[in-house]
């Protein structure tokens, strides 16, 4: 499977690029991360679908055999723990598509991604 040839606008757009198996996860994906984080912004960066508010909290992407979401989460030892099976060689998470999708996990390293989003913002804001 590869990447989208063009660059797609939005996430629909680099959704219908994959063949259906893998738009259905990159569906639930977005959903999950949509629910998680319900007032952050869709956007396409760096050709990616991404999730934003005051900075992005998730990037996801398909490839051939594996679902990427970036950046490394950090910040809750237990999480870190649960996702240490899905870690690329720099942190980057890796879900196999042969596999079922961790679909809580995604949920709370949303969860985990607005809450420090949101304190970086606030201390953005403190230091003004």
């Amino acid at each position: 499977m590869a990447p989208p040839s063009s660059k797609p606008g939005t996430i629909d757009d680099y959704i219908s690029t994959y063949p259906p198996d893998v738009r259905s996860i990159l569906k639930k994906i977005r959903a999950t991360v949509r629910a998680a984080a319900p007032d952050a912004e869709e956007v396409i960066s760096y050709q990616m679908p991404a999730f934003r508010q005051n900075g992005i909290l998730i990037y996801f992407a398909a490839f051939k055999n594996h679902i990427g979401m970036f950046p490394p989460v950090t910040g809750d030892p237990r999480l870190e723990k649960a996702l240490a099976p899905y870690r690329g060689p720099k942190g980057n998470l890796k879900f196999p598509l042969d596999e079922a999708i961790p679909y809580d996990l995604i949920r709370r390293i949303t969860s985990l991604r607005v809450k420090q989003d949101a304190a970086r913002a606030a201390a953005r804001r403190k230091r003004r």
